[in-house]
């Protein structure tokens, strides 16, 4: 990494104190009844403020205009650093320490504009339309900073082979960049590439104002900036079609710190040769480290194996809007991960062979923390959010659904705030194979019945479920053998498709029942709650996809009673159809 995380000052400025967990494994956490999570991590970004192209003064403008029935004209290049080859325009700006301002426009389908420099530069896009059959459209050589200004309406795009790039140079997009490309502007851009990939960075992307930027490609990624890609303004679309492909991707960080961004991705998987290995395609992959601080975030992926937002490394959600729908099915041989859901392993932790790959909607291999913001993560054959490290969710609102783990944490999970509905149809809600627990917040979970619970810890590896505070509706049940610290309550009866009104105190939520789900309705509050049955909400705020209704009020429905509930009774870790075990991770 350089420059304080690529221009960017990071700074974590509230720790996460955790306890150990408990311990059969004794690198995780130990043991405590207590998460000990005293605070959601975060992470304060700052932005490099020489990213703002007026802060950095131009020594000359040189204006270039292509001609799609002729030659390119060239006038303010009084050091002669332009070389013109019809429409194919070439500078060198390696022999002077002059920030050069370009301005393009112009038209042309066999053309392209390259640059040499060892300076800072801005490109200016005005009404400019450059396609080149051969390679790149656009080609930055130089390695510092390069605006990119765009103003009214611009087209780019590449060849399906580039045949003309020597053998010591990259150029691996449409538009391609060695250096940092900082976007501004209030024009459109549109990239298409069918050669490579649309936009690159062998540095950092950076949107800072206002631009829309539509980029699509059918062969690579669609936006990739080496060291990050920062979307902090503006309007940002990115398709991508091609098996393995990311819309967003990054070798290190991916950031959105506003703007609004919409990723459509349709590859599936396949092997990689270069790295010896299967690959599957992601809305967005964040290598070392993934940031959601605001804006809005939209992906989707319909491709086998692939994935809404991934990264190796850990995940920080701290405001925003996250929309995230994966439709694609699983790849490989075991694609469930272990025997397959419902099989030893099936919580989907892992793949469990070098072929697999499973569609998930939100995977993490570090950990993810929310913090804030607002999180919909919807995936058809596997897990909705799953972290290979640890959970832990002190605040916004976080709805996730699966015919797997609706949420899933191969180690530890806690909530201690926020808002949170883990909705599975055919596995666990809430799954951690480490302690899970519930310390604040409004946890709504649902398990899909039998041995499959609303919310599951690892008791079979020594952990267990602590209940201590918060609100909870829990569909199907909660593991057994759990710590119940704060009172939970089972509802004598409990229906399908039914709005019931929990009060905790002075406050009301609303939850509406889903179609299916498992045996056994357990409540939980601050104090003894109250619970009634077939209820018109009305006012609050609706979350959950629906499914719930934060505050307000409800009118009507019929009271139902509520006993003392210690954990068993059928649930959880005890006795499944059929006299199987149940609790599980994962389930069998």
């Amino acid at each position: 990494m350089k420059k304080v995380m690529f221009g960017l000052a990071v700074l974590l400025v509230a720790g996460t104190g955790c306890s150990k967990e408990n311990a059969n494994n004794s690198a995780d956490y130990g043991s405590g009844s207590s998460s000990g999570v005293s605070g959601v991590s975060t992470l304060k970004v700052t932005e490099d403020q020489e990213d703002f192209i007026a802060n950095t003064s131009f020594d000359r403008t040189i204006t270039i205009t292509f001609n799609a029935g002729g030659t390119a004209s060239v006038s303010g290049d009084a050091n002669g650093i332009v070389s013109v080859s019809g429409n194919h325009v070439s500078v060198d700006n390696t022999g002077t320490t002059e920030k050069v301002r370009y301005e393009l426009s112009g038209s042309a389908t066999d053309g392209s504009f390259k640059v040499y420099s060892n300076n800072k530069q801005a490109f200016v896009l005005n009404g400019l339309s450059l396609t080149n059959p051969n390679g790149a459209a656009i080609n930055n050589q130089g390695k510092k900073r390069c605006f990119v200004v765009v103003s009214g309406t611009n087209t780019l795009a590449d060849g399906s082979s580039y045949t003309a790039t020597p053998s010591d140079e990259d150029e691996k997009a449409a538009f391609f960049s060695e250096g940092q490309l900082i976007f501004s502007g209030d024009g459109s851009l549109t990239v298409s590439a069918k050669g490579k990939s649309g936009i690159v960075s062998d540095d950092y992307i950076h949107l800072v104002a206002s631009p829309t930027l539509n980029v699509t490609s059918t062969a690579g990624h669609a936006v990739r900036g080496k060291d990050a890609v920062i979307v902090s303004d503006g309007v940002l679309e990115a398709t991508a079609s091609a098996a393995m492909k990311k819309g967003v991707a990054s070798d290190s960080l991916v950031l959105f710190n506003g703007g609004a961004t919409t990723i459509k991705v349709s590859g599936g998987t396949a092997y990689d040769d270069e790295d010896a290995e299967y690959k599957s395609s992601a809305g967005v992959k964040a290598d070392q480290l993934f940031i959601m601080n605001a804006g809005t975030l939209s992906v989707t992926n319909s491709g086998i194996g692939g994935k809404g937002i991934s990264g190796d490394g850990p995940a920080y959600f701290q405001g925003g809007t996250v929309s995230v729908k994966v439709t694609g099915t699983n790849y490989g041989s075991s694609g469930s991960g272990g025997m397959g859901r419902g099989g030893w392993g099936g919580s989907g932790s892992s793949d469990s062979s070098d072929n697999s790959k499973s569609a998930k909607g939100i995977k993490f291999d570090g950990d993810i923390y929310v913090s804030g913001g607002s999180i919909s993560a919807t995936s058809s054959n596997h897990e909705g959010i799953e972290s290979k490290g640890k959970i832990l969710i002190g605040g916004g609102t976080v709805y996730a659904q699966s015919s797997d783990d609706a949420i899933n944490s191969a180690k530890m999970m806690a909530i201690t705030g926020g808002q949170v509905c883990a909705y599975s149809t055919g596995n666990d809600g809430l799954d951690a194979n480490g302690n899970l627990y519930i310390e604040g917040g409004v946890v709504y979970a649902i398990g899909s019945g039998g041995a499959e619970v609303a919310i599951d810890a690892n008791t079979e590896g020594g952990y267990k479920l602590y209940v201590n505070g918060g609100t909870l509706f829990a569909v199907g049940g909660v593991e057994n053998g759990a710590s119940l610290s704060q009172a939970c309550y089972q509802a004598s009866s409990w229906n399908k498709n039914t709005w019931y009104a929990l009060t905790v105190g002075n406050e009301t939520n609303c939850f509406k029942t889903p179609s299916n789900g498992g045996t056994g309705l357990v409540v939980s509050g601050a104090s003894q709650p109250s619970l009634y049955a077939d209820v018109s909400p009305s006012g609050g705020t609706s979350v959950f996809g629906g499914m719930g209704m934060m505050g307000g009020s409800a009118s009507g429905g019929t009271s139902v009673s509520l006993s003392a509930y210690s954990g068993g009774n059928g649930m959880g870790g005890g006795m499944g159809p059929g006299g199987n075990p149940g609790g599980r991770p994962g389930g069998w």
